[in-house]
């Protein structure tokens, strides 16, 4: 198995953990925050979406499919053009807020094919390139892929765990 088939498996993984996440789920538990200061369903996978369409594109030279594919119109969220989530304020936090969960996937299904798109031209030599020397080491595709890998599987784990707590509360 090459380097590149593994990255495909991974980030296929994170796709079928966002469906599972937000399947079936109606505009309130998509966008209730269980607590003061805490992030919703619909914020969390936004984010990670936001993290993979942004950090992909970038690597690979690639307009991001937010912009490209006017997902920002879609969404319709009032924050700036580029902005991932990162850093947020819950009052950020609270303008993320969607009607359907077919939105959340609509948009990650076009950011996963964007980004199986550019995983299936990967050759081993593509992983050394450095994509960002502002690091100490620099940082290379590789890296980049794994990193954000990493990070969505953790934030789909936190809106699957953010689910399970609404929907423990409603029974």
């Amino acid at each position: 198995m090459h380097a590149k088939d593994i990255l495909i498996e991974g980030y296929g993984r994170i796709r079928e953990e966002v469906h599972a996440a937000v399947g079936g789920l109606d505009p309130d538990g998509l966008n209730t925050r269980p607590a003061d200061g805490t992030n919703s369903v619909a914020w969390l996978v936004w984010h990670l979406t936001r993290v993979q369409d942004d950090h992909v594109a970038d690597a690979f030279g690639l307009d991001q499919v937010w912009l490209g594919q006017d997902w920002e119109k879609r969404f319709g969220l009032g924050l700036p053009r580029r902005d991932t989530g990162y850093g947020h304020t819950p009052a950020k936090v609270a303008k993320v807020r969607v009607d359907s969960a077919g939105l959340l996937t609509g948009y990650y299904d076009a950011v996963h094919e964007q980004t199986l798109g550019a995983l299936r031209s990967l050759t081993a030599k593509d992983l050394e390139r450095v994509v960002d020397d502002s690091w100490d080491p620099p940082v290379t595709l590789g890296v980049r892929l794994v990193s954000v890998l990493s990070d969505d599987l953790q934030h789909v784990g936190q809106a699957a765990y953010v689910r399970g707590l609404l929907q423990s509360a409603a029974a």
